[in-house]
């Protein structure tokens, strides 16, 4: 900071100051408090010594040079909760238990000495009267003294005031007053009845327009429903169309695949016998194993005789082969 004197202020006749910049301070609102107000910090008012509770005949006085510790006041609070254990109201308080069966309790007194007991109230009469005392008189008007001297003076008739020149700048007053207030008021009526004519008006144009609006949004509503509609059927169609030929397209691949496949299956149920004749089949079943066997029985039988007639017919030729030889033996020799 620097400052210039007076002299050389005189000299230049010009005055000049310089400061460097710095942050301003920031102060705070309230002042700090003294050291003897912060020595003790009290969390809670009930925890404080210095105030007086109870009887006040048996004041604790406390030194103002003696220091109190903040912990040796809340040890014994801390303590007395502690030492006692928290239980509910239902078992701090004692209940008579409920009377047997078939007897009843009866409400007795339990203190050392008996007091008769009755419903009747005592009371006593007691009665006081006041004296007799004389109504105040009324104070009297207060009335300064007089002071100073009284001095009268004579006034004539029409001297101070003319009421028939004196009542007409008043009478045009209120006349001119009256008339501008009534025109006022005429003139007002005229503009409220015309705001109040440019409002029906102006109420009428909105009536009419919010009718238009509505008669519009109604139209574009319904405009939009038909579309939606039409809309919904158009897709409708479509799907019907598309469910249809693909339903026309599996009927076709159906018949082109079923075509050849209805034949191979009767050939091949037939095949496995699934469809017969039962003439047929009880042919096949019963007459014709019966015919074999019979025809078994038969050739058999006939192959049975050819083996029998041909082992005849080769013992008699062996036997005439042997008839031969001997007459061929006896010729022989004969000769």
């Amino acid at each position: 900071m620097a400052f210039v004197s007076y002299n050389q202020m005189e000299q230049n006749r010009s005055y000049t100051f310089l400061n460097r910049p710095r942050p301003v301070e920031s102060r705070p609102i309230y002042r700090k408090p003294s050291a003897e107000r912060t020595l003790y910090q009290f969390g809670n008012i009930t925890y404080d010594r210095r105030v007086v509770r109870g009887n006040v005949f048996a004041q604790n006085i406390i030194s103002a040079t003696k220091r109190i510790d903040p912990t040796e006041i809340e040890r014994p609070q801390t303590f007395k909760r502690r030492s006692i254990p928290k239980q509910p109201r239902e078992q701090i308080r004692s209940v008579t238990p409920d009377a047997l069966r078939g007897r009843t309790h009866n409400k007795v007194q339990t203190e050392s000495y008996l007091e008769a007991l009755s419903d009747v109230i005592v009371t006593s009469d007691q009665n006081c009267e006041t004296e007799a005392l004389l109504d105040k008189s009324s104070t009297p008007l207060f009335i300064p003294a007089k002071s100073g001297k009284d001095v009268e003076t004579q006034i004539e008739e029409g001297e101070l005031f003319d009421f028939d020149r004196e009542v007409v700048p008043l009478l045009e007053v209120l006349v001119g007053k009256v008339l501008e207030q009534s025109l006022l008021e005429v003139m007002e009526e005229e503009e409220l009845a015309y705001l109040k004519a440019q409002q029906r008006a102006f109420e009428e144009l909105r009536n009419s327009e919010l009718a238009e609006v509505q008669r519009l949004q109604e139209q574009e509503r319904r405009r939009r429903e038909e579309k939606e509609r039409r809309i919904a059927q158009q897709r409708e169609v479509l799907r019907k169309e598309r469910e249809t030929a693909q339903k026309m397209a599996a009927r076709a691949y159906t018949k082109e695949y079923m075509s050849g496949l209805l034949a191979t299956v009767f050939t091949s149920l037939r095949a496995d016998g699934y469809f017969f004749d039962p003439i047929e089949r009880d042919i096949e079943s019963n007459f014709l194993p019966w015919l074999m066997s019979e025809v078994v029985k038969n050739v058999e039988k006939k192959s049975a005789a050819r083996e029998l007639l041909d082992s005849i017919i080769f013992d008699l030729a062996e036997l005439r082969l042997e008839r031969l030889k001997e007459l061929e033996t006896q010729t022989s020799e004969s000769e």
